[in-house]
């Protein structure tokens, strides 16, 4: 190619290609130009958009500057303008439409099938990108794009075959491939049997999908070697699956791939049509007749069905329904519109035929071991297909569920380990079928199986809401009006109309409704108003995450695209290339970032956004319940530079809009947040919420059953920590929610589990995937975990499988809590009491969002705070939702903020009060003194302008505004060479240090060094039979005695003072996996970790520890569990992360001094407030714990089975 030329592939949504060479400094204005005179898709277009990567390009980029890398290319969606003589009258009704006016269905539907389309393009591209992309042959320089099929099946071949080896019929890339871009064929198509051959050809044995191991070859190996004891990797030729078993597979696999092409065309499977199908599928050599598929029906009647053509099929959508009906001889999609079926998109037909996949696998796994078992063979299949399908006919469904269900209790009986070590009960109630439930047949289903030892203590039945709408506001433009027309939205819900009328009036708003209640609109409806009616009016949008930025980008990409006017919307974010930032700040009139780049970038440089800062009309805030504790505190400060910046040196006066999940107090909370003078509440909310079915599950119902034999060390665990190392193989809440989290994804509903713990979340990724390759083997791959520290392309390409169907459950911390969307959940499971009411809500709206039924199960832990729940419902489904609490008089954090916002213009004791507070003039002494700040020479004393002199050229950078430690340890696999993970400081000592077993995506690793000078932990692959708990030791030291915050009222005698917070390690104990021993004590050092920070506590009378120690108790453990079940109820009336507090706990072993006083203090540098907001209500907490702990129903004075 010559020098300065670039060579472009460009994909119309059909997914006909072009290639096109065009010089670096090309415009994508001059390669439309370009496009329209070649390209058949762009000349039959009157307008249509370019797209990288699901963004749309603007007409003044430079192909040079996209970063388009080999193998992936750009998207042609074509849109219509809106005809002027398309407006409606208030006779339109009787008006002729004319011919040039689309309707506003088929503008709908064409923007949902441009946006489906897209997605599957980059899922497509994304899985591809290292593939050589097939090329057409070329006029000139200009590629039309006339490629060939069988090129096409190649490159798709490719892409599989190295993902896809002996035994799976569920090649994703290849199913999606031709449904993608066989929309409009015949059904008969030759092209179309082409790519079925390739999905067949991979179909060769009936294997595990997780490991690839052919099921029969290893049954076999571990029949003959003994289970436990470990298996190779097993090849191609590992394969004991007779031919017959291979044809039945086969058969399915195309019987499978052919209904969801046909669903996909609106049409029914029929049996004429079958018959012509597998008539077509022999001209390729592959033999497969009606015959095989009758097989189908009858070892999987539940997944396989035929019926007669007069019956009623709604609500079958997981079944296989072959009709025996007549229809055209030809197949053409004409002749079977008889048979139409609801439109589907693509992503829920790739998911059904999943499910029906998994069902009917497992429904022959499970025939042919029964027959196995009864025929005494239980290494090799020497009997025949006649012989299998006698069996499951003599059986029938109910009896076949029985035997295989007591096949299931006698092989328990067996030497395998991982049997060996689970409950006999928790086995006998495992379900190994993949019906389809909806929430209220899975309660049922539930209660008959795994809850039938009375787990499900209470269900409470939150009955569905209907929406109140209104009229779209006046005060909104035509042009928003046909937007919002086009995507289907003719009316708005009451909190949205509310919202939109206060925000366009200057009013200070926020929004605070349930979640799915549409809160996006209420920001964006005004904002879009405003821009549109002003060339140079801007608006800024702060998300807490990435992926929320990403997730607004599409929806206002959507909403904007019939606008008249360009408003350049861009993120700007830590992933944005360089020449894309130099192009926002230049041109970007709605900019979206996070308050980390506000930081910063945004502040520290803010002359280069002067355009954006002098016409702000809008800052939006979403999710801003997220600040709280350190995150809300630094976020705080930072508005409030960004509020004085825009007032002192730019002159806007921005209004701000706020969204938020219910809390108590959310009026103070944002008001606070963004120290604002007014703030108007929007909170009647007027959505539609579905039914939704509440589940509190007990597991401690059926573990006080149990013999229970507990070291005293469980005494000093926190709340859950008990269950972290409990024995997993028995009931226990861990256990549990692995055998839910199974249940659901074999049962069709699609799941997320949330876990409180980075390493609760892999634990129960690891159980539940054993569950599954027992109960349903190929669903085994179809869960993975989603947690912080995994890197952002790990984490985004789970977000993608996710939202697509590829998967059907994950297990995550509170990462999901936000309102990304990642398509519609059917269920939410909750491992413990997430730390306040609002975050368990707020979890569990993810669920429904469709206004569809959803379900939510709380599995509760053996702590206090659990208990008391699952004892007294309506504590949690009748309390108020809690505070939610952000401290921006931080002295520390206000410092810190202060030399920030010196740099960026200097600070007046007069003007910057206003936004900093009171104690502004206090914090700037200390920084003058340490070289920071220095006064300004040329003002008089009393104007008292402060000037940055600090030796750091931007400070900013040091201040880091979400964790404890700015310094972060890498996770690297020795072995691969590969980064898992980054890990702040203080938490890398806890989780991999030397020796420690940690876990990543459900793999176990063993550590082997930890380097504290290059900030790096190596690990390598490892399986083992135990885990590792550290060994820590710290103290809090009250610095001075003098109080930082005195109480200010009298009904509290708790102090809140400065303090200083040492922990040591000692070393780590391995404990063994299955009997829950301590296998070895090592120790080991490490740096102390030490930190300034704020605490509150009360002494405790010298004449308790009398009266405590005159009835033969021990004082110290009492102290211990007294300070812990104080720590377990602050959730209930403040908002905090659960990493937040912490107890001072002496440890009844040790015997040195210890003072004897109930402390809990701030886990942050600085602190973050929360231990202030504390001190007024500590005594209320005493009387809340003390009720926490008379509803326990343990008696003894010495162990408590629910573990303080």
């Amino acid at each position: 190619m010559a020098e300065g030329l670039i060579e472009i592939q460009v994909r119309a949504l059909e997914g006909k290609p072009a290639t096109v060479s065009v010089p670096v400094d090309e415009t994508i204005d001059g390669l439309k130009l370009l496009l329209k005179q070649f390209f058949p898709p762009a000349k039959s277009s009157p307008n249509f958009h370019l797209f990288f990567k699901g963004e749309k390009l603007r007409l003044q980029s430079q192909i040079g500057r996209l970063n388009i890398r080999p193998g992936e290319f750009l998207v042609l969606a074509p849109f219509t303008k809106k005809d002027p003589n398309c407006n409606e009258t208030p006779n339109s009704e009787q008006m002729k439409t004319p011919a040039n006016c689309p309707s506003k269905s088929s503008i709908k539907k064409f923007a949902d099938s441009v946006w489906s389309d897209m997605m599957e393009d980059l899922t497509f591209l994304h899985d591809n990108s290292n593939d050589k992309t097939p090329k057409g042959p070329s006029v000139g320089s200009f590629n039309l794009g006339g490629r060939s099929e069988v090129n096409d099946e190649a490159a798709s071949s490719r892409s599989c075959g190295a993902k896809r080896k002996m035994g799976t019929f569920d090649c994703d890339d290849i199913v999606l491939d031709i449904l993608r871009s066989s929309r409009n064929r015949n059904v008969l198509d030759e092209q179309n049997f082409k790519r079925f051959i390739e999905v067949l050809e991979t179909v060769s044995c009936l294997s595990d999908p997780y490991s690839r191991d052919c099921l029969l070859w290893r049954r076999a190996v571990l029949r003959q070697q003994g289970f436990g004891t470990g298996l190779h990797k097993g090849n191609s030729s590992s394969c004991l699956c007779p031919a017959w078993l291979k044809i039945i597979m086969k058969a399915f696999a195309f019987l499978n791939t052919f209904s969801a092409f046909l669903q996909l065309q609106q049409v029914r499977t029929t049996s004429i049509v079958l018959e012509q199908a597998l008539h077509q599928l022999g001209k390729f050599g592959v033999r497969l007749g009606m015959k095989d598929i009758e097989h189908l029906s009858i070892i999987s009647p539940k997944v396989v069905h035929f019926a007669n053509e007069n019956a009623e099929l709604e609500g079958s959508g997981n079944v296989l329904v072959i009709i025996n009906g007549s229809t055209g001889q030809n197949g053409r999609n004409e002749d079977l519109r008889k048979y139409a079926c609801k439109q589907m998109d693509i992503s829920k037909i790739i998911n059904l035929s999943k499910i029906r996949e998994s069902s009917f696998r497992s429904n022959l796994w499970e025939a042919v071991e029964l027959l196995m078992f009864k025929t005494g063979n239980e290494t090799s299949m020497d009997f025949s297909l006649e012989d299998l399908l006698k069996s499951v006919k003599e059986c029938g469904p109910a009896t076949r569920g029985n035997e295989a269900k007591r096949l299931r209790v006698t092989r328990a009986a067996s030497n395998n380990y991982f049997d060996r070590n689970q409950s006999k009960a928790s086995r006998k109630h495992r379900c190994c079928l993949t019906d389809s439930f909806q929430p209220e047949e899975m309660i049922k289903h539930l209660r008959e199986g795994l809850g039938s030892k009375g787990q499900i203590v209470h269900v409470e039945d939150i009955s569905a809401r209907r929406a109140a709408y209104v009229e779209v506001p006046r005060e909104l433009s035509e042009n928003m009006r046909s937007a919002l027309r086009s995507t289907g939205i003719t009316q708005l819900y009451t909190h949205q109309a509310e919202s939109i009328q206060a925000s366009l009036s200057g009013k200070n708003v926020v929004v605070a409704t349930m979640t799915s209640s549409g809160k996006s609109l209420c920001y964006n409806l005004p904002v879009l108003e405003a821009l549109s009616h002003s060339s140079s009016a801007c608006a800024l949008y702060l998300f807490p995450t990435k992926a929320l930025a990403q997730d607004q980008l599409r929806s206002l990409l959507a909403i904007t695209k019939g606008f008249n006017c360009d408003l350049n919307i861009g993120v700007y974010d830590g992933d944005t290339p360089q020449e894309e930032r130099t192009w926002l700040r230049q041109n970007a009139r709605l900019l979206i970032t996070n308050p980390d780049m506000l930081h910063v970038s945004l502040l520290p440089y803010h002359k280069g956004f002067r355009r954006i800062l002098e016409n702000l009309r809008f800052v939006v805030i979403d999710e801003a319940h997220v600040y709280k504790g350190a995150f809300g505190c630094h976020t705080a400060l930072i508005l409030r530079r960004l509020r004085r910046l825009c007032s002192h040196v730019y002159g806007s006066d921005p209004s701000f809009v706020f969204s938020t999940a219910t809390s108590a107090n959310p009026h103070d909370h944002c008001m606070e947040l963004a120290s604002l003078p007014t703030l108007e509440l929007i909170q009647n909310d007027g959505s539609p919420s579905a039914r939704k079915l509440f589940v509190l599950w007990n597991p401690i119902v059926n573990l006080q059953r149990q013999t229970t034999s507990t070291t005293t060390n469980n005494i000093m665990d926190n709340g859950n920590s008990a269950v972290e190392n409990a024995n997993p193989h028995t009931s226990s809440p861990m256990m549990d929610l692995s055998c839910l989290f199974a249940e659901m994804v074999q049962h069709g509903l699609r799941c997320i589990a949330f876990c409180k713990t980075r390493k609760l979340c892999e634990l129960v990724l690891c159980y539940t995937r054993e569950i599954l390759l027992e109960t349903a083997p190929n669903l085994a791959d179809s869960i993975c975990s989603i947690r912080g520290g995994y890197i952002a392309e790990d984490r985004r390409k789970i977000e993608r499988d996710f939202f697509n169907g590829k998967l059907c459950g994950i297990a995550a911390t509170n990462a999901l809590e936000l309102g990304i969307d990642v398509g519609h959940i059917d269920a939410t499971l909750h491992l413990g009491f997430p730390g306040s009411i609002s975050s368990l809500w707020q979890q569990a709206g993810r669920a429904g969002r469709r206004e569809r039924h959803s379900l939510a199960v709380y599995v509760a832990f053996e702590g206090p705070l659990d208990q008391y729940f699952m004892k007294q419902p309506n504590k949690l489904f009748g309390s108020p939702i809690e505070r939610c609490h952000v401290d921006a008089k931080n002295q520390m954090v206000l410092a810190q903020h202060l030399v920030c916002a010196a740099l960026e213009h200097p600070l007046s004791s007069s003007y910057d009060e206003r936004f900093f507070g009171s104690s502004m003039n206090s914090a700037i002494v200390p920084l003058k003194n340490k070289g920071y700040l220095s006064l300004d020479p040329s003002c008089n004393s009393s104007a008292e302008i402060w000037n940055y002199i600090g030796q750091e050229k931007m400070p900013s950078r040091s201040v880091s505004i979400r964790s404890i430690d700015s310094e972060k340890y890498k996770v690297i696999d020795q072995q691969k060479k590969e980064i898992l993970e980054e890990i702040e400081e203080g938490k890398a000592f806890f989780q991999v240090y030397k020796g420690a077993v940690y876990m990543n995506q459900g793999n176990t690793y063993l550590v082997t060094s930890l380097d504290t000078w290059s900030k790096e932990a190596l690990c390598k692959a490892a399986n083992l039979d135990y885990y590792t708990k550290p060994r820590d030791c710290t103290r809090v030291h009250i610095m001075g005695g003098n109080m930082a915050h005195p109480p200010k009222v009298s009904r509290t005698s708790a102090r809140t003072d400065s303090c200083k917070v040492t922990t040591r390690w000692l070393g780590y104990f391995s404990i063994c996996k299955a009997t829950h021993e301590v296998l070895e004590s090592v120790e080991h050092k490490l740096p102390e970790y030490t930190y300034e920070s704020q605490a509150v506590w009360v002494p405790v009378p010298h004449w308790i520890r009398e009266a405590v120690e005159g009835k033969d108790l021990d004082f110290r453990a009492g102290l211990h569990a007294a300070t812990h079940a104080v720590l377990h109820v602050v959730p209930l009336r403040i908002i905090c992360n659960l990493s937040d507090l912490a107890p001072e706990c002496p440890y009844p072993t040790d015997k040195s001094y210890f003072p004897e006083r109930i402390l809990l203090y701030d886990q942050h540098r600085g602190g973050t407030g929360v231990s202030v907001q504390v001190q007024p209500i500590f005594m209320e907490l005493f009387t809340s714990a003390i009720e926490l702990l008379t509803s326990c129903s343990c008696s003894r004075y010495e162990f408590c089975v629910h573990g303080i």
